[in-house]
């Protein structure tokens, strides 16, 4: 090893360095928010409800963790929330967009109302509170690295035979949204790549909760035939891609959308 070669674990050592979560408490949240903490972060967790983003930030590994409630549609209260992630941990190095509270409609029942709210908690939240910790770093003066969590059905559309006669949907606005997110994502990582900010996506296949998995066995039958590794993606699978992207060992990748879907988007 050179003298200015590091080993694979200082790249991911996160230690010194305080990441945002949004949406940190939920299925897929708190597995990479557990990520960053067992690689050595401070981590910011929100949550709609305070107490549960507080009670989940003390489950984490390491010490000085905090819990925030933020709800993502309340957009002018993202610089408040930055501002007293500062305040309290002195800096955000991290953010992982995460949080999303839109409505699932099927395409014939979709309202303009529906998609205004996944656009505004999916693309605009995630922008605005972009934003802001890009700001705080370019006045600090420091690298960054920004993660929005997207979905391969912002790359690819679904099968409509996978959700034929189930109470499921495949929502319209949820499709729109994520296409939209991940060409943000290249729009902000070309423009703050000046300021060393790194802005990527992750876009998830199918990674559905265990409350879908058993309230709907015939559906997830279905999605298993879509996958060429034949079966559902589990949280703890996008941990090693978050870490990646938060820390020195990806310092070299920024503008893209790296897809974690079992091979669904290969055929």
């Amino acid at each position: 090893m050179s003298n200015n070669e590091q080993s694979i674990h200082d790249l991911l050592n996160l230690r010194g360095k305080v990441a945002l979560l949004t949406g940190a408490a939920g299925w897929l949240g708190s597995a990479m928010s557990r990520a960053l903490a067992e690689a050595g972060a401070t981590v910011a967790v929100t949550s709609r409800e305070a107490d549960r983003a507080q009670e989940f930030a003390a489950t984490l590994p390491g010490a000085g963790h905090i819990g925030l409630g933020f709800s993502q549609g309340d957009t002018a209260s993202i610089p408040a929330l930055a501002s007293e992630v500062v305040g309290r941990l002195g800096q955000i190095d991290i953010l992982v967009n995460n949080a999303y509270g839109g409505t699932a409609p099927s395409i014939d029942s979709a309202t303009a109302e529906d998609f205004d709210r996944a656009y505004h908690t999916g693309v605009t939240a995630y922008f605005l509170l972009a934003r802001e910790v890009a700001h705080h770093l370019r006045n600090r003066g420091a690298p960054g690295s920004i993660i929005n969590i997207a979905s391969m059905y912002g790359v690819v559309a679904s099968y409509p035979d996978a959700y034929e006669g189930l109470p499921v949907n495949s929502p319209p606005n949820y499709h729109g949204l994520k296409g939209g997110l991940v060409h943000l994502t290249r729009h902000l990582a070309v423009y703050w790549a000046k300021d060393n900010i790194r802005v990527n996506a992750i876009s998830p296949g199918p990674f559905p909760t265990d409350k879908t998995q058993s309230a709907h066995p015939a559906f997830i039958l279905r999605l298993e035939h879509k996958v060429p590794l034949g079966r559902m993606g589990r949280p703890e699978e996008l941990k090693g891609l978050v870490l990646l992207l938060a820390s020195d060992a990806g310092s070299y990748i920024t503008g893209q959308n790296i897809l974690v879907d079992g091979g669904w988007t290969a055929w």
